[in-house]
């Protein structure tokens, strides 16, 4: 099983991949279960931009954080922006975004640290988290990849921000697609479909799949394609394959809420 639900102790319900599943290495995937957010942003939201309640926000990020097994203190996010900047976190950024969305990481949709300790965690709501484990070097990253983030090549541009800031090679590089919103689901306009047409070439077919006079993007076929563009071993990449549209009683899906609603979380870090 590459991707699987599991429950803690604290009744938290958590996703993890096989293929993270490493030495000194912590991830996790959250749900929609078991914080104390109201509705309609019940009950485990963990963004602090969506209109609910700072306080219960700031609840579940430790319940999840516990849970999980790592320090709130450590928890560090970027203000996610759609766009392609990666950002190098250190010991000075440790904690930035956890307590107040206005100290988030500005203009920035991927983190990737060396730092122990440090968690690097998204929140979103269909768009497609990455994660990215390298265990040669002990770095870690995390993408934001929605449409926007996925046509600018963000999980390629983060793969090669590990290379240069680190020495990664690609090929020891273990990679994970969450949990987002599938292609039986999310259709979109001619627009969109062109500039993936004009960026995927020759793998268009993959990407874009007609229903009828409707066209719907693939962002989990995109990426896994710039993973292996990028040089990741295709047996080095895991995915959810779990559409959030699909499962909105497990995770928050943005369409399927008409806009209102909460988000979850992709979290990974160094013990």
């Amino acid at each position: 099983m590459s991707f699987y639900l599991s429950k803690s102790a604290d009744s938290i319900w958590t996703g993890q991949f096989t293929k993270l599943k490493k030495p000194g290495l912590i991830h996790a995937v959250s749900t929609r279960f078991g914080g104390v957010s109201k509705a309609p942003y019940d009950s485990l939201n963990l963004a602090l931009h969506v209109g609910d309640e700072a306080a219960d926000v700031i609840e579940n990020r430790k319940l999840f954080c516990r849970a999980v097994g790592v320090s709130f203190s450590g928890l560090t996010t970027p203000e996610q922006v759609h766009g392609d900047k990666i950002f190098r976190v250190t010991e000075k950024d440790a904690g930035r975004g956890s307590l107040s969305y206005d100290d988030s990481i500005k203009g920035t949709d991927a983190l990737m640290t060396n730092v122990r300790g440090i968690s690097l965690m998204l929140c979103y709501a269909d768009c497609t988290p990455l994660l990215f484990f390298d265990p040669v070097n002990m770095v870690i990253a995390a993408a934001h990849g929605g449409w926007k983030g996925t046509y600018l090549g963000i999980a390629g541009k983060t793969l090669r921000a590990m290379q240069e800031s680190y020495g990664s090679r690609p090929e020891n590089v273990i990679a994970a697609i969450g949990p987002a919103i599938g292609p039986s689901c999310y259709e979109v306009g001619e627009e969109v479909a062109e500039k993936f047409r004009t960026a995927y070439p020759d793998d268009a077919s993959e990407i874009l799949v007609k229903d009828g006079e409707k066209i719907h993007l693939d962002l989990w076929a995109a990426n896994r394609l710039q993973l292996l563009y990028a040089g990741i071993r295709e047996e080095n990449i895991d995915s959810a394959e779990t559409c959030t549209q699909h499962n909105a009683e497990v995770f928050y899906s943005y369409r399927a809420a008409g806009g209102t609603t909460g988000r979850i979380a992709a979290l990974i870090s160094l013990e």
